[in-house]
């Protein structure tokens, strides 16, 4: 990845960031793709509108469609038909959204699916790893 800074004003900056998949200028709006998908849209749509990233979530992706549907496809830009960037998050957002589904321990967090209860294990080898093999151009580390 290469960083342009454009500009700057008091503590703000525009810059674009150039990877493979493509240049984003930011700041950027990022569509929310959770599951794999910008809800009720194409990809085409969401290209149309000017999107040049998609925000995907590990967390979510793990447990549905989990990661080995997707690495069947390739990688999370194959299974989405998106070919431009995308970042996913770490999925520390879920330690906090499902507080009553989970259990820290100092290696992690304990999960208990909210879809059909399953368990889970996320700490922050695991978060990397499953962004890893989402094929994520950009990877969040997993925050408390």
């Amino acid at each position: 990845m290469k960083y342009d800074l454009l500009n700057t004003d008091g503590s703000a900056r525009r810059g674009r960031m150039h990877f493979d998949r493509g240049i984003i200028e930011t700041p950027v709006f990022m569509p929310v793709g959770t599951a794999g998908t910008v809800k009720a849209m194409t990809t085409a749509e969401v290209e149309s509108l000017g999107a040049e990233i998609i925000l995907g979530n590990t967390f979510h992706l793990m447990l549905r469609p989990g990661t080995e549907v997707i690495k069947k496809h390739g990688d999370l830009h194959d299974f989405m038909n998106w070919q431009k960037p995308i970042l996913t998050d770490s999925g520390g957002f879920q330690v906090f959204s499902l507080a009553k589904l989970r259990k820290i321990t100092e290696n992690g967090v304990d999960f208990r699916s909210p879809i059909d209860g399953s368990k889970w294990f996320l700490g922050p080898e695991e978060a990397i790893r499953v962004q890893h093999d989402l094929g994520a151009d950009i990877v969040m580390i997993f925050d408390e």
